[in-house]
């Protein structure tokens, strides 16, 4: 059973959806006890990082997902779940992120001819070809939707990249824990492979 995180944020039911079109048993829970039983725990999510940290504690889901990645269960971030996952964000000074994975959300930075959010398509290019890539071609394009980015502090961890006036690290894998910045569950086939990657893990 594959756990989905539910802890008030936008586009959850989407990745819910995407799983079962796969075939998988998928569950929207903030039950402790079921995301602690599942074999694989995605945390998905559109909104804000420091009402999300918020939340997660307000719901004492801080230490079921670290309870989750220390033992080894394949676990996904998306979008904001990537972002939640490092130790602080441009768009909450003074919050502590996860601390699970190393690094910093910034914000994408002004320039004339791009839009803030970043939201469309965009091609991936892939510096260490991690696990939830494979069956993919050579510059893949997945959808995106946010104003802020991730500088992982370990590069070796970094699994894709995309260009918006700035290098963005718009995948990772490290160990058991994996995050992507765009959305698989709106990124067609692509995407579907991506998440049917995860599901085999």
């Amino acid at each position: 059973m594959v756990a989905i995180i539910d802890y008030d944020a936008g586009n959850i039911k989407s990745v819910e959806k995407a799983l079962k079109f796969l075939g998988q048993e998928a569950e929207v829970t903030r039950d402790q006890g079921r995301i602690l039983q599942a074999d694989k725990v995605i945390l998905p999510g559109v909104g804000a990082f420091g009402d999300a940290m918020d939340k997660l504690s307000r719901y004492r889901l801080i230490d079921v997902m670290k309870e989750v990645t220390d033992r080894g269960v394949p676990f996904l971030g998306i979008c904001l779940g990537l972002q939640l996952l490092f130790d602080r964000s441009d768009e909450a000074p003074g919050v502590e992120g996860l601390g699970i994975l190393k690094g910093e959300i910034l914000k994408i930075p002004k320039k004339d001819e791009l839009k803030i959010p970043h939201m469309g398509w965009n091609s991936l290019e892939f510096p260490r070809r991690g696990r939830l890539f494979d069956g993919l071609g050579k510059n893949p394009y997945v959808y995106f939707v946010h104003s802020y980015y991730l500088k992982a502090a370990e590069e070796e961890i970094v699994t894709a990249t995309t260009d918006y006036g700035v290098q963005i690290h718009a995948s990772v894998e490290k160990g058991n824990v994996f995050a992507c910045q765009f959305h698989p569950e709106k990124s067609g086939e692509t995407g579907l492979q991506i998440l049917k990657n995860f599901a085999k893990l």
